[in-house]
């Protein structure tokens, strides 16, 4: 006889896995991707630091931060890049997230978000295991010093990767143009920031830097692949469009228009779908 437990657990299969099985699965694929990347920039890059090639930018990017430091400046760059942090930015991105999740009323963001991150910290540890680069010399930084291997940084990439998402899922429930542009200039302006702070306070060296909003901006790309392929089956089921970031309003006005049966019939399997306007204006879905 099926007990309680396993009919709750299919249930849960059937809500979490089942509908997911494309976008678990390219996630999957794009994590394992993602690492491999990560293993071997840190492979081209113990060869270019043998070569001393791109690494010659290293200390004169590290001498020029040290010419703008200043006390106040130093206690306001390193409370922002606590944010990034290993405390910060996962409290950071689970209040993000949730907000996504109320104004989306779905689970996607915490899949995708949550997903992803898993997998920039997964490549930032196994980096830095990898290559075990010294960071800059504690006379050349700012306190309060860190011991950690330096290469690649686990701030940048991880800032990368749940802002770079939480932006994207964003832009989907927002119908203003110029809100969406504001929004993507601030998600740079963060990601950049969080970055030049790490070689300005000399806790990272400027390749560390460079080479996490590489691999980051890669994985994100990926991230978002998945994400849109997964829309692109869902609606093929329903006959409905891919998910654009444009407002869909006119489709049901054509459905309408036409008074097809085969067009409201597919209604009720989309209004809840992932890019169908919530009632105040924008897209009900994360995307």
């Amino acid at each position: 006889m099926t007990t309680g437990t396993e009919n709750w657990l299919a249930h849960r299969w059937g809500k979490w896995v089942v509908p997911y099985a494309a976008l678990w699965v390219t996630m999957l694929i794009g994590g394992v991707v993602i690492v491999l990347l990560a293993l071997f920039s840190a492979e081209v890059y113990d060869n270019v630091v043998d070569d001393a090639g791109l690494a010659n930018v290293d200390k004169p990017a590290l001498a020029f931060m040290e010419q703008l430091r200043s006390p106040g400046l130093d206690a306001f760059i390193t409370g922002f890049t606590n944010i990034g942090g290993g405390i910060g930015m996962p409290i950071l991105g689970s209040i993000l997230t949730a907000l996504l999740i109320f104004t989306s009323r779905s689970w996607r963001p915490l899949i995708l978000v949550g997903g992803a991150a898993a997998v920039s910290v997964t490549a930032t540890t196994l980096g830095k295991k990898l290559i075990g680069r010294v960071r800059p010399d504690h006379a050349d930084a700012v306190p309060p010093y860190e011991t950690s291997p330096s290469f690649p940084s686990g701030h940048t990439l991880n800032t990368t990767v749940v802002i770079a998402l939480v932006v994207y899922l964003a832009c989907l429930q927002i119908k203003r143009t110029s809100a969406r542009i504001a929004l993507i200039a601030a998600g740079v302006i963060f990601i950049v920031a969080m970055g030049l702070s790490r070689v300005y306070l000399g806790h990272h060296w400027l390749t560390d830097v460079i080479v996490g909003w590489g691999i980051g901006l890669a994985w994100v790309g990926i991230v978002i692949l998945a994400h849109r392929l997964f829309h692109v089956l869902r609606h093929r089921e329903h006959a409905g469009p891919a998910p654009t970031f444009e407002h869909p309003a006119h489709l049901r006005d054509g459905a309408a228009g036409r008074g097809d049966g085969a067009a409201s019939a597919a209604a009720p399997a989309d209004a809840n779908d992932a890019d169908t306007p919530g009632t105040a204006g924008r897209s009900s879905a994360s995307g």
